[in-house]
């Protein structure tokens, strides 16, 4: 005997059966954050700044504006951890290390970002452009480049701008080390990024 099914039914059982061997198990991402060490306080009164600075999130495109982290195996072939992401999107985790870098110094007395309206006298621009490991002798170097403008607010004039960039060998390609290494890379770029804005200013 030959049964036969309604429509209805033959539609039902076909979406359950692409539900069963079309949608893979989801997979774990293990989160990351940036790591830091804090930034040694200046150690003279007399050089703190008195000026209100905004610290606008870097701008970034394409898988920079995203938390994936990011490898380049070979030249302008960019792709992903799999499995592991950072625990905020790249920009903000580069906003985030930069203003507690200008914090911990201290030379700045006012310190604002751009998610509150307050004033601000200066504010610091920025392109994020590389925040990837990218692979050298084997081994992954994590690389980190920022473009920055200081501005003045008031005539939105750019006073003066500056590019830095700092990178970090890792010994493995292990991924908890491949994060210590964009975590000290990124140390070394807020210090840097600290002490010129410090000068820039102190020369106004």
């Amino acid at each position: 005997m030959t049964y036969r099914l309604s429509l209805p039914a033959v539609v039902a059982i076909s979406l359950s059966l692409a539900s069963c061997s079309l949608v893979p198990e989801r997979t774990p991402v293990a989160l990351y954050e940036l790591p830091a060490r804090s930034l040694e306080p200046a150690p003279q009164a007399d050089e703190r700044i008195e000026t209100t600075l905004r610290l606008a999130t870097p701008r970034a495109s394409g898988l920079l504006d995203g938390s994936r982290i990011l490898v380049v195996p070979l030249p302008h072939q960019p792709q992903v951890y799999e499995g592991v992401r950072w625990a905020d999107s790249m920009p903000q985790l580069m906003r985030n290390r930069l203003l507690d870098a200008f914090q911990d110094d201290g030379r700045i007395t006012h310190l604002v970002h751009d998610d509150t309206s307050m004033s601000a006298d200066l504010e610091l621009l920025s392109d994020l452009r590389t925040f990837h490991s990218e692979y050298r002798d084997g081994l992954p170097v994590a690389t980190l480049r920022l473009d920055v403008r200081l501005i003045d607010t008031r005539s939105q004039r750019v006073l003066v701008s500056q590019r830095f960039v700092q990178q970090q060998r890792v010994e493995s390609e292990a991924i908890p080390e491949v994060v210590d290494a964009f975590g000290t890379a990124a140390d070394r770029l807020a210090r840097e990024l600290v002490d010129w804005t410090v000068a820039q200013i102190g020369q106004r």
